[in-house]
């Protein structure tokens, strides 16, 4: 980094594993330092745990060394992980410009809410993940990074974005009801902290992306996050869907 350039940005991203997870580790581990958390799958890009060697030149420097990503194994749902993720995140960086809130639980009950209690049972697991592991993040990011450095934050455009689901603004077949009930509150609670984080001069906002891979390109989604990255708004819920980013 020459003098006078500002450092790269630092994207905190949850699900790094997933569908979309991968796809925005892949478009952009070259543009971000990316502290990719992940449960079990790793995305497909370089990472802090492997090296890249030309086999006919050793010594020759190799790109993908020089932006690799910063795999964290987690477990959202545990007892002080979110806390242990913003740590690391920290230790690592110093600090996070951009939190994607996209590592998700999806259950569907197909034959209803009443057949048996599945739904039931599987109701607190969903929101641990969907609403709870959300929250817990950006509390935890703005209590021990952002909450009393305004004027960096605006310098820095930090931001969070949630990733929500069309399912959170309309009701789909296939027994999404627990699904679609935890996107909901994840966009109320989008526009909750985009009420209260302004104050310290972080914007908050979620996209809410059509079916993925099957009705919108997941590198369209991942193209979505890092749009409203780059922008300026602040407490909206946008629809991804064939065309432009749209207020779902």
């Amino acid at each position: 980094m020459s003098s006078g350039e500002q450092p790269r940005r630092v994207c905190l991203l949850t699900g790094a594993g997933g569908l979309l997870g991968d796809a925005f580790c892949r478009a952009y581990y070259t543009s971000y330092d990316i502290v990719a958390v992940c449960r079990t799958r790793v995305p497909g890009a370089p990472s802090q745990e492997e090296w890249f060697i030309d086999p006919v030149e050793p010594h020759r420097a190799i790109g993908e060394n020089d932006s690799r990503i910063f795999v964290v194994r987690a477990d959202l749902t545990e007892e002080g992980a979110a806390e242990r993720v913003v740590d690391l995140a920290l230790a690592k960086f110093g600090s996070v410009d951009l939190l994607v809130n996209n590592a998700a639980r999806i259950d569907l009950r197909p034959r209803g809410l009443v057949d048996g209690d599945a739904s039931l049972d599987g109701l607190a697991a969903t929101f641990a993940v969907n609403v709870e592991a959300p929250l817990r993040l950006a509390t935890r990011l703005a209590q021990r990074c952002w909450l009393h450095r305004g004027p960096e934050n605006r310098a820095r455009n930090r931001n969070i974005v949630n990733v929500s689901s069309l399912s959170g603004s309309q009701v789909y077949s296939g027994g999404q009801a627990i699904y679609s009930a935890s996107k909901a509150a994840l966009d109320h609670l989008t526009r909750h902290m985009a009420a209260e984080f302004t104050e310290f001069g972080v914007r908050v906002n979620a996209v809410a992306p059509d079916s993925f891979p099957a009705r919108v390109r997941t590198e369209q989604v991942a193209a979505a996050v890092a749009e409203l990255d780059r922008g300026s708004v602040t407490g909206g819920v946008f629809a991804v869907g064939a065309g432009d980013l749209t207020t779902a």
